[in-house]
């Protein structure tokens, strides 16, 4: 896990709810049990400054670092999208961008990577299509001084059939099985562990030890589940296939970032505490 990906989900998974700030000791204290150096985090940190992520601030621990108001906008974005807590109806509307010629490549291959995670499939040319407006699609054209035109549609065709044209869902289901398969060969064999067993598992991670074990494998589960916002464009149901893999998964997913969370938030909130972080 690199440092500036784990900072990413450590902000989003825990600080975003904690006012979006850290002292800087708390933040490489918090990311020591990922096996990240101090080193690595100041050199994350300085990055992502320099990228508008984060910027420098006063805690009651010392100089610290807050979320910006574009990170807030994407981590809230990014969270709808891994806990599913958007709406889930589809009123049949796409959004259509047609972006103008971009002729500096290594540009055009940052925009339509942007484009990509914020939920966006290319149908050919510069037109790029969703199910849903991004809020932040538009303004992040906008940054590099592209001013696409943007359009809303209807009756654009047989629905299921247009997502599956223009987003490789075959490829995507596969990608969630073989992540199932992986996580339930590295972690427990039951996605469907009920509300009693999470409480076992919770209780299982008691002391300092057993939160700072549970916190780096939320972190990690996380971490390996956040990867789909590169490749999931979060479709509604309508436009999915029955009995799509990505329900198993992400089933498996909350069931198990469910468990460990009350003992990773103690760990979060003994880090800040013992650092000045506490807002």
């Amino acid at each position: 896990m690199q440092a500036r990906s784990a900072l990413f989900d450590l902000y989003g998974d825990h600080l975003r709810s904690r006012g979006g700030r850290a002292p800087v000791a708390a933040l490489v204290q918090l990311l020591a049990p990922l096996g990240i150096t101090a080193a690595a985090v100041r050199t994350a940190v300085s990055r992502m400054v320099r990228q508008g992520w984060l910027a420098p601030v006063r805690t009651p621990g010392g100089p610290g670092y807050a979320l910006t108001d574009r990170a807030v906008r994407r981590l809230d974005e990014a969270a709808a999208r891994i806990y599913r807590t958007r709406g889930s109806e589809w009123d049949g509307t796409w959004h259509l961008l047609v972006l103008p010629h971009v002729p500096d490549r290594s540009l055009r291959e940052r925009l339509h990577a942007g484009l990509a995670f914020l939920g966006y499939a290319r149908l050919g040319g510069d037109t790029w299509l969703a199910p849903r407006r991004s809020g932040e699609a538009e303004s992040l054209l906008a940054a590099d001084g592209v001013r696409p035109d943007s359009f809303t549609a209807r009756d654009l065709g047989d629905p299921a059939d247009l997502a599956a044209r223009a987003f490789d869902l075959a490829a995507l289901g596969r990608a969630y099985q073989q992540w199932l398969r992986d996580a339930r060969t590295h972690g427990r064999e039951d996605p469907g562990a009920t509300a009693a067993e999470g409480g076992a598992m919770e209780g299982a991670m008691v002391g300092e030890d057993g939160d700072r074990r549970a916190f780096a494998d939320r972190s990690r589960l996380v971490h390996e589940w956040r990867k789909f916002l590169f490749t999931d464009p979060g479709l509604p149901p309508a436009l999915l296939p029955a009995d799509w893999p990505g329900d198993t998964a992400a089933a498996y997913f909350d069931t198990h970032a469910a468990a460990l969370l009350p003992a990773a938030a103690r760990f979060v909130d003994t880090c800040l505490a013992q650092t000045g972080g506490t807002t």
